[in-house]
């Protein structure tokens, strides 16, 4: 993997967070749905993980995760960070519905393992040194359970495991009910702001609410144990790949033309995908942290600050 890969910084977190709000376009999950995916998350952690992913945020969250989960947006364009761009997504050739990482896990240049998929196993296996470095390996894994989880975030998303060609789906305009947008951004955010305005009152909290009851005792508590199935945690991420071009090619590019409009009837038939999904890659993303921090005591490890 890209050297690149182990740079840190504490200085570079408190700014980012500093202009979360400054930023107009995130070509990921939006903010509520990353926020969504590391909240579900944090709260499967058992005990133990739960005070190391504690320990290793900065002081100013409180403890919080999901503060921080779209930081790796934030900074995707800054000069220290541009080589992380192509670790949000995965393109496939057009038409294959299918995902390979040998042929699809490379950045524009053909540099291989920099994709979406390279990235979570490389955060993933630095996390599971943790504790094993010098004072600036520490900050490092604080980077590293970011970009750990909001790349799962990123994983679930079926249109960041698109056609090369439309860059999944942000070359294909249309308009999402009255206003402009592009076939990757509603998957990204109009399907999720639409939910929130249509039946949450706005509210973040609800929604989190509601899909939480789903995962104990509802709609999704009979697939948990198929959901984390992982022998291997490095390989897993080919499989949450797999499921994203597969979605995308039944659910996100089926019926849709450039320049068309896109409402009730695509809202209602997707909004169930959109949801799973943002739950998924939340419950994958405990057990990872479960399995990986299950033995670790953060006591000897610093935050960072």
């Amino acid at each position: 993997m890209a050297s690149a890969f182990r740079s840190s910084t504490r200085l570079i977190l408190v700014v980012g967070v500093l202009i979360l709000c400054s930023v107009s376009s995130v070509q990921s999950w939006s903010k509520e749905g990353h926020m969504l995916t590391c909240r579900i998350a944090q709260n499967l952690l058992e005990a133990g993980p739960a005070h190391v992913v504690e320990n290793l945020l900065p002081d100013y969250v409180n403890g919080d995760l999901s503060a921080l989960c779209v930081w790796p947006d934030q900074i995707r364009h800054w000069y220290k960070y541009r080589w992380t761009s192509h670790l949000h997504y995965i393109d496939t050739p057009d038409q294959a519905c299918s995902y390979e990482y040998s042929r699809d896990c490379h950045d524009q240049n053909g540099l291989k393992d920099m994709c979406v998929d390279g990235a979570i196993q490389n955060f993933t296996s630095q996390l599971q040194h943790y504790g094993q470095g010098t004072s600036d390996r520490r900050y490092n894994m604080t980077e590293a359970l970011l970009f750990l989880s909001h790349f799962m975030g990123d994983i679930h998303q079926p249109m960041h495991v698109g056609f090369t060609s439309d860059e999944g789906g942000n070359t294909i305009n249309l308009r999402w009910y009255k206003h402009k947008s592009n076939l990757h951004h509603v998957w990204d955010r109009e399907i999720i702001l639409t939910a929130l305005k249509e039946y949450y009152d706005k509210d973040v909290d609800l929604l989190q609410k509601d899909l939480e009851k789903n995962i104990t005792s509802g709609l999704w508590h009979d697939d948990l144990t198929s959901w984390t199935e992982c022998n291997d945690l490095i390989a897993c991420p080919h499989k949450y790949a797999s499921e994203s071009i597969q979605l995308a090619c039944k659910y996100g590019y089926e019926g849709v033309k450039s320049g068309e409009t896109l409402s009730e009837e695509y809202f209602n038939t997707r909004l169930p995908i959109v949801m799973k999904r943002i739950v998924q890659g939340g419950v994958r993303l405990a057990m990872i942290l479960n399995r990986i921090f299950s033995d670790t005591h953060a006591d000897g490890v610093a935050a960072a600050t």
